[in-house]
């Protein structure tokens, strides 16, 4: 586990490694130059850079954390990629489970997959468990709806890098919405009025915004105001035992 300077979490917590490109978000992927960085430096777990990798010695280290933690699961990779066996990914849900006083955050580009585990009922949502799906264009809508199918109690959308405009979201059973811009030497731009056109959207749908970043290689000069605020907003389930 790691400290996280995401804004959206507080660490990050990775039982798989690496991944592989499936759309136009995955272009300048942030996880792949770091993997890359790591194996460089002697890093152990990424001596395979960023080939999927599984780490099962992670498994038990959400057992070791006392205080609540809000968690992001499979930052440098992908949970549901295609060549993760089945058996695999119950035993995170069922590490998730055991551990209901940290809030698990999942989020996958891989939609297909996830509806497809969930729709056979091998997926078991305990109630801490935050599943999101990448949504960076319009290319990737189709995945909103095959997360609002699936059992996950709490549903979120991470529209990052957004690449695009998205003005008629479908907002329903959705419970959280991320917007950032992207981050690397090469990122391309974020139009403001594609931030702004999704805030009016989810202030519409009394769904909670985040606003991440404008990204951008210097990602503390473009900052992350919009007009004029910080949005942090965040879902509000009280059910969830949180400190």
């Amino acid at each position: 586990m790691a400290q996280s300077h995401i804004e959206w979490t507080e660490m990050t917590w990775n039982p798989v490694t690496g991944c592989d490109k499936v759309s136009d978000g995955c272009r300048f992927c942030y996880a792949e130059a770091f993997a890359k960085r790591l194996q460089t430096m002697g890093v152990e777990k990424y001596s395979n850079g960023f080939e999927l990798t599984l780490h099962p010695e992670t498994l038990q280290e959400p057992f070791r954390w006392k205080k609540p933690r809000v968690v992001f699961v499979n930052s440098m990779g992908d949970l549901f990629h295609k060549d993760i066996p089945l058996d695999y990914i119950q035993q995170v849900f069922k590490v998730m489970q055991q551990n209901p006083h940290h809030v698990f955050q999942v989020l996958t580009k891989r939609a297909d997959v996830l509806k497809y585990y969930d729709s056979e009922g091998w997926l078991h949502w305990p109630h801490n468990v935050w599943m999101g799906v990448s949504v960076e264009n319009q290319h990737a809508i189709p995945r909103i709806d095959r997360l609002r199918e699936t059992g996950a109690r709490v549903k979120f959308l991470s529209c990052e890098p957004l690449l695009g405009s998205l003005p008629e979201l479908n907002l329903q059973g959705i419970d959280w919405v991320i917007v950032g811009g992207e981050s690397s030497r090469n990122a391309r731009p974020m139009k403001p009025e594609w931030v702004q056109e999704i805030r009016e959207q989810c202030l519409a749908a009394n769904v909670p915004f985040f606003f991440k970043q404008w990204g951008g290689f210097n990602k503390k000069k473009t900052g992350r105001t919009l007009d004029g605020l910080i949005w942090d907003q965040k879902p509000v389930m009280p059910e969830l035992l949180v400190g």
